[in-house]
């Protein structure tokens, strides 16, 4: 009986990040997942680096790498020696959706292959989770322009109400000549 790796999509879901308007997951997180060593991930990328363009995989500029929180890359003080393993010496790569799928290819563990298809899950529940507010803020929209319109249609009709409660005004008529 072959032993079954569960990769929860949900932990998946929050290493996913928005970067130069693409969604990706960083170089470390994807050896996290697939329990292999940053390193030997990105070895087995530059060994295959013409299945990797750049709308698949980059490598993030430094700024980009300070603006991305420490949490996401697990880093310690800048300041202090760097322990071997505990810091990052080079800026991260960020892979696409595209070049996540790129990577089974690469990596052929039965682990790579089981949290690619766990990753492939995420990308597409986020897609649908971004098209369902989508839809819901169209329809916010649509309500919006709808209640505006009654609002105008409710306020013309409260004026016309307040002008026939509204006595009549007097006007004085003199009597003879």
């Amino acid at each position: 009986m072959s032993k079954r790796i569960v990769v929860a999509i949900s932990s998946i879901d929050k290493r996913i990040l928005v970067i130069r308007g693409r969604r990706v997951l960083l170089s470390g997180d994807l050896a996290q997942l697939y329990a292999v060593p940053p390193k030997v991930l990105m070895q087995a990328v530059r060994r295959n680096k013409d299945r990797f363009p750049d709308d698949f995989m980059f490598r993030l500029t430094s700024a980009e790498a300070k603006s991305v929180t420490a949490h996401v890359l697990g880093l310690r003080s800048q300041i202090v020696t760097l322990e071997q393993g505990r810091h990052l010496k080079y800026p991260p790569s960020a892979f696409t959706e595209e070049g996540v799928a790129m990577l089974s290819s690469v990596l052929k563990s039965k682990r790579a292959i089981q949290v690619n298809i766990a990753i492939m899950r995420a990308f597409v529940r986020l897609r649908e989770v971004l098209a369902a507010h989508k839809d819901l803020a169209d329809k916010l929209g649509d309500l919006e322009r709808k209640y505006e319109t009654h609002d105008r249609q409710i306020r013309g009709i409260f004026e016309a109400i307040r002008e026939l409660m509204r006595p009549p005004e007097r006007t004085t008529r003199r009597i003879g000549f």
